[in-house]
């Protein structure tokens, strides 16, 4: 089973979601950050972004999780308004 975690973030604007993209399609993981998927959402008119990493094993979400909580404030998109771990139930690609 797969592990999905899910942050919601406020006060994300245009810019920032743009400097984001180019930052990580430039760049590498962090060093010891376990294999995932990533889909960021963002509706730039409510300045509100969805951020969900697919994890395939527990163990794996933890290390993220502890990860990207100790973060830094500003390599976030926005504030962060919740976190959420979700099982996958259904994954589909077509």
């Amino acid at each position: 089973m797969a592990f999905a975690r899910v942050v919601t973030f406020d006060g994300v604007g245009k810019d920032r979601m743009e400097q984001m993209q180019r930052e990580m399609s430039e760049g590498d993981p962090p060093e010891g950050f376990p294999p995932s998927e990533l889909v960021v959402l963002h509706d730039p008119e409510a300045e509100q972004s969805l951020v969900i990493v697919l994890l395939e094993t527990e163990d794996n979400y933890n290390r993220a999780d502890e990860m990207l909580n100790a973060m830094p404030a500003g390599d976030t998109p926005g504030q962060r308004t919740s976190v959420k771990k979700y099982d996958v139930a259904i994954r589909m690609k077509s």
